[in-house]
């Protein structure tokens, strides 16, 4: 099984427009709503690997049985900690550049007992598990160290995913983690600095390394991905595509990476399975998560190359 924790779940608005006017009028061409949240995503895209996923998370008393709802209909069992309010909601503009703006907004709070409860359930639920996936934001108020805490919670057998950024990536890497996810944009944001070139890139990398990882996928969205495990390192380019949005590729690599951890596959085949659903999830509009078909016409297309 793999497990999916998902410490902020979202309602995602996606609007497809001609072009975002700001301070003017816009005029919607189609909208759609997804119920999601960077785990719940990774779960869904498990599911349809045809591996076995189990999500929970925190959830939220007004609107959260959409998102039963939604994991029903993917077959994905879940058990969630229940606050009260309402999920928060993001809004994602895509123009026809395939140009993508998103507005966030903020969790509800939950209280210190609803965060002991949810260690608790990681606790039992990857006892259980080959591969634990905590990934997203968190809740307002909670502080950066509950990444450090609730990755201790983790049973030593289950590999352990973090796909965070900034201080959150820091404190999960201080329990130690076997695989994190960056994008090159939040690989820079976290490090403070540009990398310019592929040694920069693996240098970054490297740094997550010697802070506690023991594999670090990192996105370059369009041109591929680099995988690293400190002594060897691969580069996957990946296919040229229509672009139709960017909304959850991330999470689409994370899923297809996690079903490879779980089969014993090497760095190769984890990475290029990442790639591949990473581009499957970019050619649909308005969904989260790919189809097993187009992520294995994609994967049979893709190269790896040691560098």
């Amino acid at each position: 099984m793999i497990l999916t924790v998902c410490m902020s779940p979202s309602v995602d608005v996606t609007i497809e427009l001609d072009s975002l006017n700001i301070g003017k009028v816009n005029v919607v061409k189609s909208k759609t709503l997804s119920f999601t949240g960077k785990a719940l995503n990774v779960a869904i895209g498990v599911s349809r690997l045809g591996a076995e996923a189990f999500a929970t998370g925190f959830m939220y008393n007004e609107n959260g049985a959409m998102f039963e709802r939604a994991l029903d209909k993917e077959g994905v069992p879940f058990s969630f900690v229940w606050n009260g309010g309402r999920v928060r909601e993001n809004y994602k503009c895509i123009d026809k550049k395939s140009m993508l703006t998103e507005i966030n907004d903020v969790g509800e709070e939950v209280g210190g007992d609803k965060l002991v409860e949810l260690m608790q359930m990681v606790r039992s639920f990857s006892s259980r598990s080959d591969v634990t996936v905590i990934s997203g934001g968190l809740p307002r108020g909670v502080d950066t160290s509950f990444y450090r805490e609730i990755f201790r919670a983790v049973d030593p057998k289950s590999l352990r995913i973090a796909d965070t950024e900034g201080a959150k990536l820091f404190a999960a890497l201080e329990a130690g983690v076997d695989f994190v996810k960056p994008n090159l944009e939040e690989l820079e944001e976290t490090l403070g600095r540009q990398l310019r070139d592929r040694d920069e890139m693996l240098g970054g990398c490297r740094e997550l390394l010697d802070r506690g990882a023991k594999t670090v996928l990192l996105s370059l969205g369009k041109d591929g991905a680099i995988i690293t495990n400190g002594t060897k390192n691969y580069y996957c380019k990946s296919i040229n595509v229509a672009v139709n949005s960017t909304v959850g590729a991330g999470d689409g690599m994370v899923a297809a990476a996690a079903v490879l951890m779980q089969q014993g596959a090497d760095l190769p085949d984890i990475l290029r399975a990442g790639v591949a659903a990473g581009t499957a999830t970019v050619t649909t509009f308005g969904t989260i998560s790919f189809t097993k078909n187009k992520y294995e016409e994609i994967f049979g297309s893709l190269t790896v190359t040691e560098i």
